[in-house]
């Protein structure tokens, strides 16, 4: 029966539902993931101007040469500079309660012994400490770019984090360089890919190698003696990313914390003594930060929005940062009030798109003209940016800015637009009231500062927060439109699924008979699939599933295994059944169907053994490490084998990689390709393995020792080897695939073709699966090996486990007797 539905409408149908679904998805993500409105260019003399209700910039005054800029921008600010050079020192990935302690308690003893010189400094009064909250994503980029130019990045961040591309918004870098400052740059390498081309000196490292815990520090402070003296540079930034590394490698109770936390605050003790205690006042005042961009989990990991990874801290060291009293957990900030403090305090405009908020205890040396001078600016800034989200804002409600009444405005307003105004508007109704007072000689008392203050903060803060806010909210328009489309688009694919199911399986003359055959036909494993994807995606509308995804994963996998388990056992039941009837009839038939059925049971043993070696070892997986978010303090496996001993550890790190290596060159050894080939991947394999054993053996698989220039030299072998192994057999192997003979005696010529079409297209098939396996082999063989050098010494296990749960699967559908149906069938 001809088609109701030809094949060019058929296409065409298709076509469409294909390009709905991408332009939904298109949709989806571009709310999911929202580009925030920004203030292009840099930051100018107009930034110490009030903004007005069409305020532009026409950027003249920033084409004058660097030393005008900067005496212009001193001039108009009204508020001197209060350092001259700055060093930013930035040690990855440390929590601040290591440093400041939390919840209103000083760190533990440990913490405080690993650093005594940075706490001795706390105590005297000798530093200013906050405990700064990042904003998620945790990871380095993008709170780099919080720090530097005051703005939040979003979730796009993580995936940009991997391939850092130049920072073009405004920042605190690019304004220093704008007035002549000379920069170097020791460190993560994250800081010359953002800022490519400022600095006057700079020496990268790569974070890629988390196991390198002392080259990358090294090579920052073999610079500091040669630095500390120079004076040819006006911002010295130091990352270092070592302490970062350990936390990766063995978590917050790392025995390498100590004394990472020991080095580091040598670094402190070597910069405070040499460019802050020994500064006069006729030469440069210099300020030391120190920050973290992030925290770290108990784990070591960091990249969400706990706690442990959000707390970073920022301290302040130098001639005007000095404490009152040594309570640093009562100072909390956000990381952006970074940007906005250095600023003012080096005297360049804050840069355009900062949402942070100064910290006025840093201006507590300026009088009180200055420090309400510093808020005044910071406010200015914010509401040029309000006003790029908040069109017309201040437009057509002018009157009342500056004037007395303000400050008899009730709260009570309608919409956000009114109730910036309204804040602003107060907060400069009580400077000028505080500056006509100054002028007219009162003498006003702390409570008018204290007022003036508080209404400055009070906007700062209301605007700052929204800005947050408004940086990580989805526009739902988008959201659900691209889900609609999408929708859309199933439902069309659905409808021709439906119709051509239709066309396949209900001809006019045998639709009963095709119904039957399509029922017995759908395999039990196909069925709970197809459940198991449906389950698997609602399971995303709950957040706490999300966060416990592992265990929908165990779930699905196990339940999928025990199906193939079911199927094996029931038809290795039905072929002794068989057996079993066939030995009733005659003595020579018996002993036909007993030779033949017995291939058949030792494949159905293979396939049952496999498949009990992949839900063993799925067992194991699930009780080694207690992931997720909700259920990680409780015991398992690795936790037990911590405390066992790290001889222990050892000893199974090294019996998982024998192990692996001798599995590998076994799987590599069934491969019916050239044996020269096989050969030369299996050496490389044996000679990877080894190199793996010399790296266990120097690392030590306690991390008691730190990681020398011999380990890593023995990793970066590995790399190349491994590397150069996969692609030689990814480009080697299709070109040996056996190429069949062509027999031709004992044949005539009509069944000599027919027979020789036939041996050749199974050889090259054949062929084809032997490339295909010997290409997958090597690669998992070798993210294995790749996997035992990365990871922990502890999760060696997991690691040999799942390479026995993919040999399993390889043994179970290589032999497997149950014929799926084929996506295409064949003429």
């Amino acid at each position: 029966m001809p088609s109701s539905l030809s094949c060019a409408r058929l296409t065409a149908w298709t076509i469409a539902a294909v390009a709905l679904q991408i332009l939904g998805l298109s949709l989806f993500v571009i709310g999911f993931f929202p580009v925030k409105p920004t203030l292009r260019g840099f930051s100018g003399p107009e930034s110490y101007q009030m903004p007005t209700c069409n305020s532009t910039s026409d950027g003249k005054e920033t084409e004058l040469p660097p030393d005008q800029l900067r005496s212009l921008y001193e001039e108009i600010s009204k508020m001197p500079p209060s350092y001259d050079r700055l060093i930013l020192m930035v040690i990855d990935g440390l929590p601040a309660e290591f440093v400041l302690g939390r919840d209103e308690k000083p760190p533990n003893k440990a913490m405080i012994e690993a650093m005594p010189y940075t706490q001795s400094l706390l105590t005297k009064g000798g530093a200013t400490a906050y405990h700064a909250k990042a904003a998620p994503p945790t990871v380095t980029m993008p709170r780099l770019k919080a720090m530097i130019s005051g703005a939040i990045g979003g979730f796009l961040d993580v995936a940009l984090n991997f391939n850092t591309q130049a920072f073009l918004d405004d920042n605190l870098l690019d304004q220093f360089y704008r007035i002549g400052w000379k920069l170097v740059m020791l460190g993560d390498e994250t800081w010359i890919k953002l800022f490519p081309k400022l600095y006057t000196r700079q020496d990268g490292v790569s974070s890629f190698y988390v196991k390198d815990t002392v080259e990358v520090d090294f090579n920052v402070s073999r610079h500091l003696d040669v630095e500390l003296a120079a004076e040819d540079w006006d911002l010295l930034i130091l990352h270092y990313l070592g302490l970062d590394h350990v936390g990766h490698i063995g978590g917050r109770q790392s025995t390498l914390m100590a004394p990472k936390l020991k080095e580091m605050d040598e670094v402190v003790k070597m910069i405070h003594m040499r460019n802050i205690l020994n500064q006069s006042n006729t030469t440069s005042r210099t300020l030391l930060v120190v920050v973290s961009d992030h925290g770290m989990t108990d784990g070591g990991n960091h990249g969400g929005s706990s706690y442990e990874e959000t707390d970073s801290l920022l301290l302040f060291i130098g001639a005007g940062a000095k404490g009152s009293d040594y309570s640093p957990y009562a100072h909390k900030a956000f990381q952006v009030d970074i940007a906005p403090t250095l600023a003012l305090l080096f005297g360049v405009p804050i840069p355009k798109n900062n949402i942070g908020v100064l910290l006025t205890k840093m201006f507590d040396s300026l009088t009180d003209e200055q420090k309400l001078r510093a808020l005044e600016l910071n406010a200015w800034q914010l509401l040029r940016l309000l006003q790029a989200h908040l069109p017309g804002l201040l437009c057509g409600d002018l009157s009342c800015v500056g004037d007395e009444q303000c400050l008899q405005i009730n709260g009570s307003t309608t919409t956000i637009k009114e109730k910036f105004c309204h804040l602003f508007s107060k907060a400069m109704a009580a400077h000028n009231l505080w500056q006509l007072r100054q002028a007219s000689g009162f003498i006003s008392d702390s409570d008018d500062l204290r007022i003036v203050v508080e209404s400055y903060y009070e906007f700062l803060r209301s605007a700052s927060e929204w800005l947050s806010h408004r940086a990580s909210d989805k526009p739902i328009n988008l959201l659900l439109s691209g889900i609609a489309i999408m929708l859309i688009s199933c439902f069309l694919l659905l409808i021709l699924l439906i119709f051509l199911l239709k066309e396949v399986y209900f001809t006019q003359t045998e639709s009963c008979s095709q119904l039957k055959e399509a029922r017995r036909s759908c395999h039990i494993d196909e069925i709970f699939v197809f459940i198991g994807i449906i389950i698997h995606v609602l399971s995303f509308a709950s957040s706490s599933m999300v966060e416990e995804e592992q265990y929908t994963w165990h779930f699905l996998t196990s339940t999928l295994h025990l199906l193939f388990l079911f199927s094996a056992i029931q038809l290795l039941f039905k072929i002794q059944a068989s057996k079993g009837r066939e030995e009733e009839l005659t003595t020579h038939q018996s002993s036909i169907s007993v030779a033949s059925s017995i291939p058949m049971i030792t494949n159905e043993n293979y396939k049952i053994s496999s498949v009990l070696v992949v839900l063993f070892c799925a067992r194991i997986l699930r009780g080694w490490h207690q992931g997720g978010v909700n259920w990680v303090h409780l015991p398992d496996m690795s936790k037990l084998l911590v405390q066992a001993g790290s001889f222990t550890i050892k000893v199974i790190h090294i019996i998982s990689l024998l192990t692996i290596m001798i599995l590998g060159l076994f799987a590599l050894s069934m491969v019916r390709l050239k044996r020269g080939l096989v050969f030369l991947v299996s050496l490389s394999h044996f000679v990877s393995g080894l190199l793996v054993f010399l790296h266990i053996v120097e690392s030590q698989s306690n991390n008691m020792v730190p990681m020398n220039q011999s380990t890593a030299s023995i990793a970066q072998i590995f790399y190349i080897n491994i590397g150069s192994t996969v692609m030689l057999t990814v480009l080697v192997s299709p070109w040996v695939i056996p190429i069949p003979c062509q027999e031709t005696h004992m044949m005539t010529e009509t069944s000599l073709n027919c027979h020789s079409t036939n041996m050749r297209s199974d050889s090259l098939l054949l062929g084809f699966q032997d490339c295909t396996y010997m290409i997958g082999t090597t690669f998992v063989a070798s993210w294995c090996l790749l996997q035992l050098i990365l990871q922990q010494p502890i999760n060696a296990i997991p690691v040999l486990l799942i390479f026995l749960q993919l040999l399993g699967c390889i043994i179970y559908f290589s032999i497997d007797g149950s014929h799926h149906k084929q996506w295409v069938e064949n003429d």
